[in-house]
């Protein structure tokens, strides 16, 4: 398998720590989504996804995108560890946490409308960031509520097992301290990212441990 990425990206985040779970020997093509190179605006990288978004999972002739897709994929393909759990009542929990965050706080982070808040509404660092901090925080407020019923350890979002939507919240928790988010007010949600990050899975798919990452990065 290759998997097309960029080391700070979260949504490339989420499938590291899935092959790094299910123990699958995996390739970087990495794709370098910063100004000059662009990468993702190639006309070779937009054959492989025409939305220029990573991930890009290749598994031989087929080719995936989105993470969530992509995470799915190898769930039905490498069922273990599973990171669903067995009731139909439990996974969609597990969805909905995932999708909380994968689609209500992530896209509003995401690099290209940051690059459009900048060029169209001029906005600077510190207006990107306030936005981030506004909408990352209104999502770990939830979040936070949510997980003092779902978690069944204070490990964990769901259950006392990793799941999808432990996958999702380590890269998420990633950017709120990028963007400088108070994140004292979630003490649960730093408890589950705490054990989370500690764990090899985890560790090694951490944006700092990835071949592109600068030397500085946290």
């Amino acid at each position: 398998m290759k998997l097309y990425q960029y080391y700070r990206s979260s949504a490339a985040y989420r499938v590291r720590i899935a092959l790094n779970l299910k123990g699958i020997p995996w390739q970087t093509a990495l794709v370098d989504l910063r100004s000059p190179a662009n990468a993702q605006h190639t006309p070779e990288f937009r054959a492989l996804n025409p939305q220029g978004l990573i991930p890009v999972l290749a598994d031989g002739d087929t080719t995936i995108t989105q993470s969530l897709a992509i995470i799915e994929y190898l769930e039905e393909t490498h069922p273990q560890p599973p990171l669903l759990p067995g009731p139909a009542a439990d996974r969609a929990q597990v969805r909905s946490l995932a999708l909380s965050i994968a689609c209500d706080i992530h896209p509003l982070g995401n690099l290209r409308v940051l690059n459009y808040l900048r060029s169209s509404f001029h906005a600077d660092e510190n207006a990107v960031n306030t936005w981030l901090r506004e909408w990352i925080g209104l999502g770990f407020k939830a979040l936070e509520l949510r997980v003092q019923h779902t978690s069944g350890d204070g490990r964990h979002m769901f259950g006392s097992e990793v799941t999808l939507a432990d996958l999702c919240i380590v890269p998420q928790m990633y950017n709120a301290h990028r963007c400088q988010l108070d994140v004292e007010p979630y003490p649960a949600l730093r408890a589950i990212c705490a054990h989370l990050e500690a764990l090899p899975a985890f560790a090694r798919a951490a944006p700092r441990a990835q071949p592109d990452a600068p030397p500085a990065t946290p």
